[in-house]
């Protein structure tokens, strides 16, 4: 079966300022990588906005109205010093969380064995009343819960390789065992969480890198803490939330990574998605903010998606 790509124009008009690194040329980057010849079997598709419905099931509803009401009618407006919002970015962020719902629904049904998300804003910083880190809704949770409650997963595993821990997608599932959380990540760094010893109720897995990190240890923690864990959860749906500024390349961190080990982590959680769960991974675009080394490790990222 075929591997699904979702994105949409919308994500280019939330607006960020002058100089911020989460901007509209992200995606340009990737959109520009994909539209090479070793793509043209990908099937492509357009999101829906997320309904209240949707969204709710991650945040409650006064948290949502109050990122509605923040949407300035011109300009950008500041949630924190991080995390700013413009005219388009509440359909941004409607259709990013419509976009991991679409993927969930496509590949649970077997329309698709795999989805990828370019998306933004970005969601795996985004609590569950707070949003942070230049993300407004946790895609990722969203998603998740779309499999469960709409399709009957039981359990679903969210693998986070972004060098910024995931503290929205831990605080969100913290107490849900019908839900993995595995995050490798650089530690210390922003947003100061993902201690190896944050377990949860045994639903998180922390496996933290320090900082010059490269590689070896990058794989080393994928083969220690983190396959283990989700090949023994086994899950009914693997989502991946793949931020890419890990790469030696990205101003944000201090971690080595290359092209070549984002499609090793690819494909090792495809090989623990055959074994349980019929190869169902969907994958979402968290960070990665040196254009050309996030346009090379998607296309790794995607390529491995694609069994290539």
């Amino acid at each position: 079966m075929a591997t699904l790509y979702i994105s949409h124009p919308v994500f280019l008009e939330h607006v960020t300022p002058l100089g911020h690194p989460e901007r509209a040329d992200r995606l340009r980057a990737i959109d520009r990588i994909l539209e090479h010849e070793r793509f043209q079997s990908l099937q492509r598709d357009v999101p829906p906005k997320a309904t209240m419905e949707q969204l709710l099931f991650a945040h409650p509803e006064e948290h949502i109205l109050d990122v509605e009401a923040s949407i300035p009618m011109e300009g950008v407006a500041h949630l924190d010093s991080d995390t700013t919002v413009s005219s388009g970015s509440w359909e941004a962020a409607s259709r990013a969380a419509g976009a991991a719902i679409l993927a969930v629904d496509d590949v649970m049904k077997g329309i698709v064995q795999n989805a990828f998300c370019a998306i933004r804003p970005p969601g795996h910083h985004a609590e569950a009343d707070t949003s942070m880190g230049f993300c407004l809704f946790n895609n990722a949770a969203i998603g998740a819960r779309q499999a469960q409650r709409k399709h009957g997963a039981e359990r679903v595993a969210i693998i986070d390789f972004d060098v910024h821990h995931g503290n929205g997608t831990q605080d969100i599932f913290w107490n849900d065992p019908t839900v993995m959380y595995a995050s490798t990540h650089q530690f210390p760094l922003y947003p100061g969480t993902g201690a190896a010893n944050e377990t949860g109720v045994g639903n998180i897995v922390n496996a933290p890198l320090d900082p010059g990190a490269g590689g070896a240890e990058f794989r080393e923690a994928f083969d220690i803490a983190i396959l283990p864990a989700v090949e023994k959860f086994k899950p009914d749906l693997i989502i991946i939330s793949a931020g890419f500024d890990g790469h030696a390349r990205d101003p944000l961190a201090h971690l080595n990574l290359v092209e070549a080990d984002f499609a090793w982590a690819t494909k090792k959680l495809m090989d623990i998605a055959d074994r349980t769960c019929e190869g169902r991974v969907v994958s979402l675009l968290e960070g990665g903010y040196d254009l050309e080394s996030l346009a090379r490790s998607t296309a790794a990222h995607v390529l491995s998606l694609m069994g290539s």
